[in-house]
Parts: structure tokens; C-alpha cells; sequence
């Protein structure tokens, strides 16, 4: 009897260190398997990823756009809004020449214009041309004249003015008649009212009249030899010159 229970308790310590070993080893195996299946999460697609960052790109490069049209709008208004300023602030000093401003001649139906009624414009400038029947004026009377109104008589500063205020006078009386300019002579020397020594020269070539310190424009002649020198006391119709009071 105690034979057999040997054999028994042999065949006990078989079992325990045989087949169960490989049990637990299936297990164990079972066991990580599952864990690295629970804690690996499948990975995104590469395209998928590249499809999403190209429109981000495309979002930030439309944003960057609209903030450039934005500030560009913003800096061509702050420009304009500089120009008025600057344009309000020169009619301002327009006015100011003024000693009583005629507003009903500028400002017809409350509308301003750059010029009064009755004047022309050309370059920013307007031009009245004295054109009465009678009671024609003198060099000096005819700069007062113009004074009263805020101008002077004429500077012309090329010969597009020259041009210009050429085919705006028209013959009077006789040949010898014109229009007075601002151009007088002064230690010797041909200079404008603005003080502005004369470098165009558009004298006649032949021999008119009496000669004088002042100049006078005759109609009808070639622009570029129209001028003659006269005696100031000589009665003639003139042109006077401003400056808009409002840009065109």
C-alpha cells in the first residue's frame, strides 16, 4: 500500500511540472497579446493628413489676401481723406484774399465753381478778360482793378498760356489797341508782378507805336511776337489772374 501511494504522488508531481507550464505560457501570451492590440490605434492615412494642411494653407492664404485688400482700401482712404485736407485748407487761403468773399459769384444756387462768373478757366488758374466798350484803364488803373477782385494782371508762365489768353483777346478801336500784362520794366530789366524776371520774350519784331515801361498783348499776332512795349498811360482793355478757388 505505501508503494502504490508513492507511485501516486509521483505521478501527481509529473502532472504539476508538465502540461500546466505550457497552460500558463498560452495564457500569458493571450494576455499581451490583447494589451498591445487595446494600446495601438491604427494610424491615419497620409493623404488624408495632406488633404487637411493644403486646406489650411488655402484658409490662411485667402485670410492674408483679405487683410492686404483691407489695408490697401484703408491707406487709399487715408490718402483722400488727405487731399480734401489739403484742398479745404487751399480754398480756405483762397477766401482769405478776399476782403469781402462775393459768394453769389462763386457760389451761383449755392453750388461753388473754381472761377467767378464772367471768368475762364485754364491750368488751375482763372482769367478775367476785360472786355467793356468803354472806360478802358491805364496800366496802374487797371492793376488796382484786378487788385479789387483778388488778382493781378496776367504773368504768363509758357506759351500754352501764351496761347490760351491769345485766342481769347480780340481786335478793339485800332491796331494799336491791346490788352495790359503784368510785365513792366524795372531797373532795366522786364519783370512780372510777381517778381519773377520775364525768359519767354514774345515781342514783335517791327516797330509799334511809342515805347514804354509797360507791355501790352495785341490781338491777332503770332503768339510768340505779340508783345509791345507802351506808354502806361495809355487806356486799354487788360486781363487779370487768379487762382481757382476750387480744383476742377
Amino acid at each position: 500500500m505505501e508503494d502504490n501511494g508513492d507511485d501516486v504522488c509521483y505521478s501527481t508531481v509529473c502532472i504539476k511540472n508538465g502540461k500546466p507550464p505550457e497552460k500558463r505560457e498560452e495564457e500569458d501570451m493571450t494576455i499581451y497579446s490583447e494589451v498591445k492590440t487595446k494600446k495601438t490605434a491604427p494610424a491615419e492615412p497620409i493623404s488624408m493628413t495632406m488633404i487637411k494642411q493644403q486646406a489650411e494653407i488655402s484658409d490662411l492664404s485667402t485670410k492674408n489676401q483679405q487683410l492686404t485688400v483691407e489695408r490697401k482700401t484703408m491707406e487709399n482712404q487715408t490718402e483722400e481723406l488727405s487731399r480734401e485736407r489739403d484742398e479745404l485748407n487751399r480754398t480756405f487761403q483762397s477766401i482769405l484774399t478776399f476782403d469781402t468773399f462775393p459768394v453769389k459769384d462763386f457760389c451761383p444756387d449755392k453750388k461753388c465753381q473754381p472761377c467767378q462768373k464772367g471768368w475762364k478757366i485754364f491750368q488751375e488758374k482763372c482769367y478775367l478778360f476785360y472786355d467793356e466798350r468803354s472806360s478802358w484803364k491805364t496800366w496802374r488803373e487797371s492793376r488796382a482793378y484786378c487788385q479789387r477782385k483778388a488778382a493781378d494782371l496776367v504773368v504768363i508762365d509758357d506759351l500754352q498760356e501764351q496761347m490760351f489768353v491769345s485766342n481769347h483777346t480780340k481786335y478793339y478801336y485800332d491796331k494799336y489797341h491791346g490788352y495790359w500784362l503784368g510785365l513792366r520794366e524795372t531797373d532795366n530789366n522786364w519783370m512780372w508782378v510777381d517778381g519773377r524776371d520775364d525768359t519767354l520774350g514774345f515781342w514783335m519784331k517791327d516797330d509799334f507805336g511809342s515805347s514804354g515801361p509797360v507791355v501790352l498783348l495785341i490781338p491777332g499776332r503770332n503768339p510768340t511776337q505779340s508783345w509791345d512795349k507802351a506808354q502806361q498811360d495809355f487806356k486799354n482793355k487788360f486781363i487779370c489772374e487768379r487762382q481757382v478757388l476750387l480744383k476742377s
